[in-house]
């Protein structure tokens, strides 16, 4: 194993760690930014601050999709101008880059260089469908911006 691998490993585990903060029951997603080894931002994914953490408004999948902010752009909004060349870790990963096009644009934006998340489970690979064509929107904006990604088995 890389010193990079190693590093790698270490910000996934803390990316997973974060993912638990969530109070999404059916799917709990967490990021860290990092920059020269210090992590500048953190993020999970739920409703914007002020919204009320109702169990109702999760169970309700229309209205949960409209309200949630997803855990990368909550990162790169708590790491602000910190996040430009820095690395982001994504955890849980549903297909490889792990984010999706909505995310992608926000990370780009922020000046995000690096994505890494671990290769999808069967569990979460099952649930990729859904998200097929996002991610490939994903990974043409990060072939034009240059941005770039690996990932890891778990």
């Amino acid at each position: 194993m890389t010193n990079q691998e190693k590093w790698d490993r270490r910000f996934l585990a803390l990316a997973k760690e974060v993912s638990t903060w969530s109070k999404d029951p059916s799917t709990k997603c967490g990021a860290i930014l990092v920059k020269n080894r210090r992590i500048v931002g953190t993020g999970y994914n739920g409703f914007p601050a002020g919204v009320i953490d109702d169990p109702d408004k999760y169970r309700d999948r229309d209205l949960k999709y409209k309200m949630v902010v997803h855990a990368e752009v909550n990162a790169c909004i708590n790491a602000g101008k910190d996040a430009v060349a820095s690395t982001l870790y994504v955890y849980p990963s549903f297909m490889i880059p792990p984010i999706c096009n909505e995310c992608a644009k926000v990370a780009i934006q922020a000046g995000v260089s690096t994505i890494v998340g671990f290769e999808p489970d069967k569990e979460h690979a099952a649930r990729a469908k859904r998200w097929e064509d996002s991610i490939l929107i994903s990974r043409q904006m990060f072939a034009e911006a240059g941005i770039t990604w690996r990932s890891y088995d778990e």
